[in-house]
Formats: structure tokens, C-alpha cells, sequence
């Protein structure tokens, strides 16, 4: 880290609570309480006998009750996600989550009862109030999972034991990583610390921690292949009550799309590893004058790219000033981030070694976790997780129940402000080699967000299907990896055999299975949309304002109309992907 980095910005949870000793927490946990019990006395076993009014009224307060438990849940989990390894703060983040999961269980009856009204009484109580018919869309997506939720006893039973369950093993997971110490060169590192020396300009530093990850890693295999048998199990014997088709079937459904749909992106990207990641990697391996990369070569920077590190501040103004020039609208609202605290800057021994950017609930603000190291790519992640900020506050006015957008329509706004400042960066730059190196640089964080991302879904989708048949040895989990890693990255990058462990890092795969194609819908979405916007498209800014505002009330045909694309039609995979496969031309005769 250099000085002009040595004092990141802290994020300030006090919009939530002051701090874990907050005499307002306790307040929360009894209001919800007591709201809960009355709510429960008042509508349990009552919910399809009630008029249009009533059943907005009853929304309504299961709605204020959702944000106060978002609230303390958004509080407990950032808090936590400072240090994981910390046992005060793990033990009240597993304690509120306790209090919040014993409130939240009650409360499953609201939404199976919704699902027992008769479609042609709710279309008529619909037209009957308009109040009600603001939650259209939210009543629209929880009857989604009628032919899927079972009786209110084996909900409410599922959704206590979920402490015990699923959630404890990704409690596992997180505190396992987070504790993980790295032997590199006589230093003991963290995950976020070690993996920073992956993009090294010098190949032994590469290597060298290549190798330490995989032997730290290898040490834990077996916690880690437990945790993934564990939770592969638990999801197959959800999907088999709830009647899903295919392990993916319950993903696509919280995301509102079509298993076609999905299966085409899948398809198109595996049919374009040829020419995208393989045509790539051979590129690459050319330009540091080797016959073919190693593993650790991946993330490698390009012989004349930048070594400085880039300071904090001009990472702010990078990005300020690429959404600024897009729409001042857009900087404003990114410049509250940083005016406000929302964001948690510097790795820290503990800290989540990810980035997210929180939504908490709507009558608060989202918070950012980076782990700033002062590379290209730290700026493009601030791209990215600022817009996921801009997103959630834009979509805050739909209210607890629908300011959430699905996974896939998610990374709209993020990888369109990643776009931005990449285009900025290429527009300033007059050095043929350096426009080169931006390029290249942007090829690669799409191929880590397309192809990377989809081999992780096909690697999900592999151990998902064998675990019904029995537990996965360690062994076998690593080979599943090795070769669906080798058939995306192509002969061009030799995968040694200690790079099998590396699966195990990843925690999309532990806390929400098959998330990983949102990336890559939503990259050749905004692929799709960019291209669109410089074709000066009309009115292109006030609807890409009111694509972000929807929130979750609107599905990706409805949002995508507007814009003249279809995520349905065959060629909308393929026009996403020929972007990318441009500027490999383009690197291609250099």
C-alpha cells in the first residue's frame, strides 16, 4: 500500500445504529416483536376472507415490520463483515440473526395465504383499490412460488431450522476464509492480501503465492468439500419438496427468468470460448513471450503496463468523472457515497476479502466493502459496487418489498458504470500501447465476468447433479473443477495440478447457489445497452433513469422494451458477445 493510501475512509453505521450496544437495537427487536404478535392475532388464517382495502392495509404492516428487521439484519451482517474473525462481533451478528429468524418464522403465513386466494378474487379486488394495486408486482412474484411452497407448518419448520442449517454452514465458510492465514515469503497474509500478488508485475511473486494458495487451501480441503457435500445436499432435498426441475430451476425463479432463456446464455458463452478466453489467453501468452501461460499468468499484467499504484483520490475522481460525463445526475448521486461515509475502503485482517455494495432498507443508505490495493482493477471494482449504490438508492422509492431487483437485471447498472469509466480511461489515453493495455485490461474483466462465470455455473451445475447420487469425494470435486476450468481457459493456459483447489474460495458457491450467470447476463446486457447508447438512442438517459427506479417491480422483457432488446431472441447472447470478440480483433493486430 502506498502512503497516499495509508489512510482509507471507514464506512459510518450509525443511519443504521450508533453501535452493537445501541439501546435502539433492543427497541427494534421488541417493536417487531410486538408488531409480529398482533399482526399473527390479527390475519393468521384470515387472509382470504379479506376485502381489497384490508388486504392493503395488511401488506402494509407486513411491510413496516420487514424494514425494521432489514434494518437490524443489514446492521449486524456490515458490522460483522469488518472482522469475521472477530468472535464479539460473529456472536451478535449469529444472535440477532436468531431473534430476527424466531420473528420472521411467524410471519410465513402471511405470504402462503396470499397464494391461497383465488386468481379471480384477487384480479377483482385488484381493480377494486388502487392502493392495493401499487403491490401488483410484489403480489405478482410471490405467487410465483404457488406450485412450489408447501403446507405452513413444514415453511415455518424450514425456515427456523435454517439457523441450524444451511446458515450455519456459510457462517462456517466465511470464518474459515477469513481466518485463513497465507505463508508468503516469510509474511503471513490474508486472503484479500494474497491474492492482490496474483496481479504482480513479477512472474516469481506470481508464483509464489500461486503456490501458497494452493497449499493453504489444500490444508482446509476438507472443510471446504464437506461445506460444499453439506450444502448440495440440503438444496437437493429443497428442490425435490418443492418440485423444482433442475438445481439451477429455483435460481431462475428468484430471478424471474425463463430456464430457455438462461440455457441460451449458457450455450451462447460455451460456444464462444474458441473464440473469446481461448483466442485470448494465446494473445497474452504471446505478449509475455511465453509458448503458453501459467495458471498464475492470468491476472498477470502486460509488459508495459503501469506499475503505479493508483491513489485513493484518483480513484474517486476517475470514476466521479466518467459517471459525471455520462449524467451529472448520475455523480451526484455517486458522489454521496464518499461525502457520506458509505463506504468501508482498506483490507483489514478479517474484513470480508470481497467487494459488495449492501442495499440495507430503503429508509437508510447502501454501504460499499472494498479492499482497495491501488490496481486498475480496484478501480474498475469501485466502478462496479458504486453502481450497485446508485441502483439501490434510485430503486429505494418502491419500499422494502420491491426495491430489490433480480439478480440477473442487477448488474445493470454496475457493469454499465464499469463501461463508463473504461471508456473514460481509453478516451484520455493517446499512447497506442497504453489504449492497447486498457483494452486488454477491460477483455479480461469481461472474460472474468462471462466466461469465468459461466464455467462456475456449469461447475456448480456438475457437482449439483452428482451430489444427488452421494457424497463428492474432495478429490473429485477438484477434477470437476480442473476440467471445466480447462475447457474455458483453453490450451493456451496450462492449469497445473495444484490449481485444483481453488474452487474452494469462492463463496457464491456456498451462499447463493448458480448466482454467478447474473454477471454474465447482466455484462452482455450492458454490452447490448452501451451499444445502444452510443448510437444516440433518444431520450437514452431519462430511460435508463427509469430502468434503475423499477426496482424490482418490472421483469427484464418490460425493463429491456423501452431500449428495443429482447433477452428471448437468439441474436440478443450473440450481439453481447460480439463486443467482446471485437476488441480481441482489435488486441489481435496489434
Amino acid at each position: 500500500m502506498t502512503k497516499k493510501n495509508s489512510n482509507l475512509p471507514s464506512w459510518d453505521l450509525s443511519p443504521l445504529y450508533t453501535s452493537l450496544n445501541s439501546k435502539e437495537i433492543d427497541s427494534d427487536l421488541k417493536k417487531s416483536s410486538h408488531l409480529e404478535k398482533n399482526f399473527t392475532k390479527k390475519y393468521k388464517s384470515n387472509i382470504t376472507s379479506l376485502n381489497a382495502s384490508e388486504l392493503h392495509s395488511a401488506i402494509k404492516e407486513y411491510e413496516k415490520m420487514e424494514e425494521i428487521l432489514g434494518r437490524l439484519s443489514s446492521f449486524a451482517y456490515l458490522y460483522y463483515a469488518e472482522n469475521m474473525t472477530d468472535e464479539k462481533r460473529s456472536g451478535f451478528y449469529q444472535n440477532i440473526y436468531e431473534k430476527i429468524n424466531d420473528i420472521s418464522s411467524e410471519l410465513i403465513f402471511f405470504t402462503l395465504e396470499i397464494n391461497q386466494i383465488e386468481n379471480s378474487d384477487l384480479k377483482r379486488m385488484l381493480t377494486e383499490s388502487q392502493e392495493l394495486t401499487r403491490y401488483k408486482p410484489w403480489l405478482r412474484d410471490v405467487r410465483e412460488y404457488r406450485p412450489h411452497q408447501l403446507n405452513d407448518k413444514l415453511e415455518q419448520i424450514l425456515h427456523e431450522k435454517d439457523q441450524t442449517g444451511r446458515q450455519a454452514w456459510q457462517r462456517l465458510f466465511d470464518e474459515t476464509l477469513a481466518d485463513l492465514q497465507f505463508n508468503f515469503r516469510g509474511e503471513s497474509l490474508n486472503c484479500a492480501e494474497i491474492f492482490d500478488k496474483m496481479s504482480s508485475k513479477d512472474e516469481s511473486i506470481r508464483k509464489d503465492a500461486a503456490k501458497s494458495i494452493s497449499q493453504t487451501l489444500k490444508d482446509n480441503i476438507k472443510i471446504f468439500a464437506l461445506i460444499t457435500n453439506t450444502l448440495a445436499k440440503d438444496k437437493s432435498i429443497d428442490d425435490k419438496w418443492r418440485n423444482f426441475a433442475k438445481p439451477i430451476s429455483s435460481r431462475n425463479l428468484s430471478n424471474y427468468i425463463e430456464d430457455d432463456v438462461v440455457d441460451a446464455l449458457i450455450s451462447s458463452v460455451k460456444d464462444s470460448y474458441p473464440a473469446l478466453s481461448h483466442r485470448y489467453y494465446k494473445i497474452k501468452a504471446k505478449w509475455l513471450g511465453k509458448e503458453k501461460l501459467e495458471y498464475w499468468d492470468r491476472n498477470a499484467p502486460l509488459p508495459d503496463d503501469l506499475s503505479d499504484k493508483i491513489s485513493w483520490e484518483d480513484a474517486k475522481e476517475i470514476v466521479l468523472s466518467s459517471y459525471n460525463a455520462f449524467s451529472p445526475k448520475l455523480g451526484e448521486l455517486g458522489q454521496k457515497f464518499f461525502d457520506n461515509n458509505w463506504i468501508d475502503v482498506a483490507p483489514k485482517k478479517g474484513k470480508d476479502s470481497g467487494a459488495f455494495s449492501h442495499p440495507t432498507v430503503p429508509s437508510a443508505n447502501p454501504y460499499i466493502l472494498l479492499n482497495y490495493q491501488g490496481k486498475v482493477r480496484d478501480v474498475m471494482t469501485l466502478a462496479h459496487e458504486l453502481g450497485h449504490g446508485v441502483h439501490q438508492l434510485l430503486s429505494a422509492k418502491q419500499g422494502t418489498l420491491m426495491a430489490d431487483t433480480p439478480l440477473t437485471l442487477a448488474e445493470t447498472a454496475s457493469v454499465f458504470g464499469e463501461q463508463l469509466t473504461f471508456r473514460k480511461m481509453l478516451d484520455l489515453e493517446t499512447d497506442s500501447k497504453k489504449k492497447n493495455i486498457i483494452i486488454a485490461g477491460k477483455v479480461e474483466d469481461m472474460l472474468n465476468t462471462v466466461v469465468r462465470q459461466i464455467a462456475f455455473c456449469e461447475f456448480e451445475r456438475e457437482i449439483h447433479d452428482r451430489r444427488k447420487y452421494g457424497e463428492i469425494y474432495a478429490e473429485e470435486i477438484c477434477d470437476i473443477w480442473q476440467n471445466i476450468q480447462s475447457e474455458s481457459l483453453g490450451d493456451g493456459i496450462k492449469a497445473h495440478d495444484d490449481y485444483k483447489y481453488y474452487w474452494s474460495y469462492i463463496p457464491h458457491f456456498v451462499h447463493s447457489p448458480f448466482y454467478v450467470y447474473s454477471y454474465a447476463f447482466g455484462d452482455c446486457l450492458v454490452n447490448s445497452l452501451y451499444a445502444k447508447y452510443l448510437e444516440g438512442m433518444d431520450n437514452f438517459e431519462s430511460k435508463y433513469f427509469e430502468m434503475l427506479k423499477a426496482g424490482g417491480t418490472l421483469r427484464h422483457k418490460e425493463l429491456l422494451a423501452p431500449f428495443g432488446l429482447d433477452a428471448s431472441k437468439k441474436d440478443f447472447w450473440a450481439s453481447g458477445l460480439k463486443v467482446i470478440s471485437n476488441f480481441i480483433d482489435e488486441l489481435e493486430k496489434s
